[in-house]
């Protein structure tokens, strides 16, 4: 058995060191099948949207005064962080450097949204384009058509040249 374990990695080892044979794959820890990347997506758009609205900036504008007052008027033993709001100064910059990313992801993901509507309104702009022109040539035909065609007031205009010209051949009278 442990012949067997050794020859085993003696192959492993000399097809490792040769270049025309294919590494086997590494195994990672990374769990690939419970990642959704859409679902965290649209999580980091609502986040952005969010950060982007008058409401988060009052519940923070909030947080810190209330932060600050608590930490400058409450008892001693009470307060958490004193003057110079080290602790405040560094939530603040744990909230920005998420925010940041979260909001750059959620750009990225609008500007594929905008990319493929672009591309989506150009081939319904050829399409519409070659549907005019077709009507174009289809209304010039029947124009065209339509310059053979008697009108109304062409035969109305025949019809009473030929009446006075039957007028003048006829007899006046009864026979």
């Amino acid at each position: 058995m442990a012949r067997d374990d050794r020859s085993t990695d003696d192959r492993r080892s000399r097809a490792a060191n040769r270049l025309d044979i294919p590494r086997e794959l590494r195994r990672t820890l990374a769990i690939r099948s419970a990642y959704d990347a859409d679902a965290f997506g649209r999580l980091s758009e609502r986040i952005a949207r969010f950060l982007g609205t008058g409401k988060f900036l009052v519940y923070m504008t909030g947080t810190i005064v209330f932060w600050v007052v608590w930490n400058i008027f409450a008892p001693e033993n009470l307060r958490f962080d004193t003057y110079p709001f080290i602790f405040l100064t560094l939530a603040l910059s744990l909230q920005a450097s998420y925010a940041a990313p979260l909001i750059l992801l959620a750009q990225n993901r609008q500007e594929a949204r905008d990319r493929v509507q672009y591309e989506r309104d150009r081939d319904i702009d050829t399409r519409t384009r070659a549907d005019m022109e077709f009507l174009a040539r289809e209304m010039a035909s029947l124009r065209m058509a339509v310059g053979e065609v008697a009108t109304r007031d062409f035969l109305r205009s025949e019809l009473k040249s030929l009446l006075a010209e039957l007028d003048r051949e006829a007899p006046l009278g009864p026979r």
